[in-house]
């Protein structure tokens, strides 16, 4: 067993996260990509125990989240600098993999694999 060893399992960790982030939010935190399991802590904030401006992100799985553009299984998921979801790559990083069919361009609900991989900016 190595001494150096800080987390077993880094998959949900406190990072920092935009002001208003709410618990079910993507996320991009320098090159990971996660979703918020607790809303931002605040100061003054009892409730969690995050520092003012973490909060508990999981890394890794599958989440149902809003996602703008029509996509079939295995098909990839944007995230822009307003950490909003799309099938638009020009600009934006990837952040996984979607697992459930939108049949239409709106705003809608699609089961997204987190991409684990690392930092990836699609080109234009």
């Amino acid at each position: 067993m190595s001494f150096n060893e800080v987390f077993k399992v880094g998959n949900n960790i406190s990072l920092p996260v935009p002001a208003g982030t709410a618990s079910g939010d993507p996320v991009r935190v320098g090159g990971l990509n996660g979703v918020a399991q607790t809303d931002v802590a605040v100061a003054g904030d009892l409730a969690g125990l995050n520092r003012d401006g973490y909060a508990s992100i999981k890394l890794d799985g599958a989440h149902q989240l809003q996602v703008t553009g029509i996509v079939a299984p295995g098909d990839p998921v944007y995230i822009d600098s307003n950490l909003a979801l799309s099938t638009t790559a020009a600009g934006n990083s990837l952040f996984g993999h979607a697992l459930t069919t939108k049949a239409v361009a709106t705003v809608g609900p699609v089961t997204v694999r987190i991409d684990t991989t690392g930092p990836a900016t699609a080109s234009a």
